[in-house]
């Protein structure tokens, strides 16, 4: 699951963290572009060494080049993280985009609410949390089934502690 608890929500202070699912590793990465770098040198072998070859290869670089241009610019956007906080009397939702920027929600821990639309977002099963007069999306970015995932795991971890409190 692209999101982890780093305190579980069992403790007074559970954190949450939220990231986009990178299914693109370093090494495949690297093997991905390799494996057509030789793919497509390959209709060179014919043409080697006559001007065909040499007019060939600009086009060719250019496409590898390409590749790895639109592999790394999706890899830098998915730079994606949510963090929520769940301390004693706080939730704190913390979103940090590629660039750096960063978002905050923060609530009563006890009103805090989290809601799954289930048709009517803007994907299926669409999360959000709910509190201090706002409704905040959590988890937007991940599959429909780990947002289900996502909804339950938040859902117990804030009933937990409202029934903690009593």
């Amino acid at each position: 699951m692209p999101y982890d608890w780093t305190c579980p929500p069992s403790d007074q202070n559970g954190e949450l963290h939220v990231w986009p699912h990178q299914s693109l590793t370093p090494e495949g990465y690297v093997g991905f572009l390799g494996a057509t770098a030789a793919l497509i040198s390959l209709p060179l072998l014919p043409v080697l060494g006559s001007t065909l070859f040499w007019g060939l290869i600009p086009f060719l670089a250019l496409a590898i080049f390409g590749m790895k241009y639109a592999l790394d610019r999706h890899r830098r956007q998915s730079q994606v993280i949510e963090v929520l906080r769940l301390g004693p009397e706080l939730a704190e939702l913390i979103r940090t985009d590629a660039a750096g920027g960063e978002q905050t929600w923060r609530c009563n821990r006890h009103w805090a609410q989290v809601v799954l639309h289930r048709d009517h977002g803007p994907v299926p099963h669409y999360v959000t949390l709910r509190g201090a007069g706002r409704e905040v999306e959590i988890g937007a970015f991940l599959s429909e089934p780990e947002r289900k995932a996502l909804y339950d795991d938040l859902r117990i971890a804030l009933r937990q502690r409202v029934e903690g409190a009593d």
